[in-house]
């Protein structure tokens, strides 16, 4: 096949066709080349020793020809060889198996930080619910500890308006406790003047002063004692379970009040509850017979949520809301008036006979500290509890503490609770629960609804869509296919 050389350089037949057709690895003596390669090809298999000429050829081409020699297709077919494939393979199997590796790590990383995170809030779930569970059994064991306390110094001690006087005394050390508090939690710390200056704000941008003190403390100290000496007087009369449901009350008489004074928005639901609270008390008074010690003393727990219902329809109204520290400061400015200027009334009742006691020494101060002890807990774990955590769990708590009386006057005291009583406390108690319904409760309810229509519309579409894939899979496997009608 080999002829000569042609004048303008091309030697054979085939440099000819190639330089016609334009092949991109031509040069002028490719072929000659070309049959040189394939006999060092031949020569030199794989893993053999390749003669010293041929190495002698290979350092005498020149740059241009050996690069160009690369895109021949004698070097793809030794690229293509069963060595160089391995080799290959090799290098794309190792940076395959280093991305995966990274990304399994990352992978495992991630999913280790996701799970620390989930952690974390489950952790911090769990917390703040045995925080409000803490707070929720607080308020109701106090509610019924203080209930309890006077039902057991009654026996040796009947003068409800000295254990009034004396319990309310005790809420002068609500803002000593809170400014404790402050000093342990606060990063700036203030001292006592000025935060009581600051705290002292509830009443006005002047503060506290004589003419305020006189004027917005002396009707809330007023309805205070009101509230806990009729409270005292209902638990001489009535159980403590009756007494403690009757009070719960207080809940839809606040609402009448704020509706009619303080044109607060009308809502079916709360006027449900307080027609069933109103229904209760009818009951709880029809128990035995409208006469004897239980109508008064449904007359006094009625009283109770009454004044109950007054003061806080007040203060919300002069007063507005107040922070933790105003309300301390506020409660600490009640018993200061208390026992400067209510005082003198405990001394006319022992002198006018009336709430006599004789000798000094027989005085129950233990009970009586007790008494003013439990109920100092339940003041301030009702402020505390407003600021810290929600205000329905208070209320959830106090409601809590009729089935704990009743608990405790059936297990300690053997009561009988006749069928017309139980009936009552059971509807007061849903009334009270009605009342902590939100104002939105209907709206609230309405979107509840629609997001688990549109949930079980999501699912069944989801359904629908996985079935026909596995249709499809199904068919495909069997040489099938299917199409699901709309």
């Amino acid at each position: 096949m080999d002829g000569k050389a042609a004048p303008n350089g091309v030697a054979t037949i085939e440099d000819r066709i190639l330089r016609i057709t334009g092949y991109y690895g031509y040069y002028p003596g490719y072929s000659s080349q070309k049959s040189a390669s394939r006999s060092s090809v031949i020569q030199c298999k794989p893993g053999g020793n390749c003669p010293n000429r041929h190495r002698g050829m290979t350092r005498q081409l020149s740059p241009l020809s050996v690069a160009e020699d690369s895109a021949a297709p004698i070097l793809e077919l030794q690229n293509r060889s069963p060595l160089g494939i391995c080799r290959h393979s090799r290098v794309e199997r190792q940076s395959r198996s280093g991305e995966e590796g990274t990304q399994t790590h990352t992978e495992s990383s991630n999913q280790e930080a996701e799970g620390q995170t989930r952690c974390q809030s489950c952790t911090s779930t769990f917390l703040k619910l045995i925080w409000r569970f803490l707070i929720i059994l607080s308020v109701s064991s106090s509610w019924v500890g203080t209930t309890q306390f006077v039902k057991i110094t009654y026996e040796t001690f009947d003068c409800p308006f000295f254990m009034t006087w004396f319990s309310t005394n005790w809420n002068i050390m609500v803002f000593p406790i809170y400014y404790s508090g402050h000093l342990a939690t606060a990063q700036e710390k203030q001292s006592p003047i000025k935060k009581f200056r600051e705290c002292s704000r509830i009443f006005g941008e002047d503060g506290l002063t004589l003419k305020l003190f006189l004027k917005r403390t002396a009707p809330f100290s007023i309805l205070w004692t009101l509230t806990n000496y009729l409270y005292l007087l209902a638990l001489k009369k009535l159980t403590a379970t009756d007494v403690s449901a009757l009070f719960c009350c207080n809940k839809a008489f606040v609402f009448l009040l704020s509706w009619i004074v303080l044109k607060d928005r009308f809502m079916g639901a709360r006027i449900v509850a307080a027609i069933m609270a109103i229904t209760g008390i009818v009951m709880m008074a029809y128990a035995d017979g409208f006469q004897g010690d239980s109508i008064i003393g449904v007359a006094y727990a009625v009283g109770s949520a009454s004044t109950s219902a007054l003061y806080k329809v007040l203060f919300k109204m002069f007063l507005g809301s107040a922070n933790f520290g105003e309300a301390a400061h506020f409660v600490s400015t009640l018993g200061f008036f208390n026992l400067i200027f209510i005082s003198v009334t405990p001394i006319i009742l022992y002198f006018t006979k009336v709430e006599y006691w004789s000798p000094f020494s027989a005085v129950p101060w233990g009970y009586l500290c007790g008494v003013a002890g439990l109920w100092l807990a339940f003041n301030i774990l009702v402020n505390v509890g407003v600021v810290l955590t929600y205000p329905i769990l208070i209320s959830i708590g106090t409601v809590l503490s009729v089935p704990g009386n009743a608990a405790v006057d059936l297990l300690k005291h053997k009561m009988i609770f006749s069928v017309v009583r139980l009936g009552a406390t059971i509807i007061i108690c849903i009334g009270f629960l009605l009342m902590l319904l939100p104002e939105e409760w209907d709206e609230i309810t309405l979107r509840f609804i629609n997001s688990l229509k549109e949930k079980k519309s999501e699912d069944h579409a989801d359904d629908i869509t996985d079935s026909s894939v596995h249709t499809r899979s199904r068919s495909r496997a069997n040489g099938t296919v299917s199409i699901p009608l709309a």
